[in-house]
């Protein structure tokens, strides 16, 4: 297996707010460190579902990616999210990360019109040719109401700028599939799916509970590419609860609840997201604590 050009361990990062509901780009840069220095990520996502891509504009995003990719510099790489249901849409948020700094990019499917397969392929071949960056398919049929077939994952391999796929598709044997007839990097989409994935030729995690859980996922990597499947599964077990706890609601609030926790704080959500609930917040913060975390 090829090292992967991204990193094997990278976060979706959250997007802070300030008190007025604007993008508190210190705080974003502050918080990306975090992620770099004391998680051990390898990449940071912007601009993705948990970074509340949909309600922030365009001149937004690039600032992020700027402010992000200035405070990571060469310790490690930044993806912006650039997909939209829109093909000409996401190729200028392509365009206008590369111009921003990012090192590579996520592409989800386009939502909500539908497309068939054969139109799938002609989007991310346009979008990945609108740049020279390497590029991540987003597959996740359960919010983007299509699936990236296993025959389309492997036509699209043939494009040089394609590299991976970050994986929520939910269908193992499809992903097994593509992983046996490609060369494509696979990425768990969710943090519990990462030691089964890495069992089948997956090289890592696009994570969310990675904002806490970050350091010691890498030791799982690291342990499963050392051939320690034992330790490996020692430490999945161990942080089980935090994979699934921080998706008790939608990922964001979690995230958001359990960095307030921990006395790093970073706002509010845009709605239609808001805050966790009390309860929530409590009962993912005894979590993240019992895992001394």
């Amino acid at each position: 297996m090829t090292e992967p050009i991204l990193g094997r361990l990278i976060t979706a990062m959250v997007t802070p707010f300030d008190e007025e509901g604007g993008v508190d780009l210190a705080r974003a840069e502050q918080l990306a460190a975090r992620l770099v220095d004391e998680q051990l990520n390898d990449a940071v996502l912007v601009n993705g579902t948990t970074g509340e891509a949909p309600t922030t504009t365009d001149r937004e995003k690039a600032e992020l990616v700027r402010v992000v990719k200035q405070a990571v510099g060469d310790r490690a790489n930044v993806l912006a999210g650039v997909g939209t249901f829109d093909t000409h849409h996401t190729i200028e948020l392509c365009r206008q990360a590369a111009q921003a700094g990012a090192d590579g990019l996520l592409t989800v499917t386009p939502y909500y019109s539908l497309p068939p397969q054969d139109a799938l392929v002609e989007h991310f071949q346009t979008v990945a040719g609108a740049t020279d960056l390497p590029m991540v398919l987003y597959d996740i049929p359960h919010r983007a109401g299509r699936p990236i077939e296993a025959a389309s994952l492997i036509t699209l391999a043939e494009h040089p700028n394609i590299i991976g796929v970050k994986d929520a598709k939910n269908d193992i044997v499809a992903s097994a599939q593509v992983m046996a007839a490609t060369d494509l990097h696979y990425y768990a989409g969710d943090d519990a799916k990462l030691l089964p994935l890495l069992g089948i030729g997956a090289v890592g995690v696009v994570g969310t509970s990675t904002h806490f859980s970050g350091r010691r996922t890498a030791e799982l990597i690291e342990a499963w590419l050392r051939g320690d499947a034992a330790e490996a599964l020692r430490i999945y077990r161990a942080l089980l609860p935090v994979y699934t706890g921080v998706f008790a609601t939608q990922g964001v609030m979690m995230v958001k609840a359990g960095l307030a926790h921990q006395g790093f704080p970073v706002g509010g959500l845009r709605g239609p997201l808001r805050p966790a609930s009390e309860q929530q917040a409590r009962t993912f913060g005894a979590i993240l604590d019992a895992a001394d975390l």
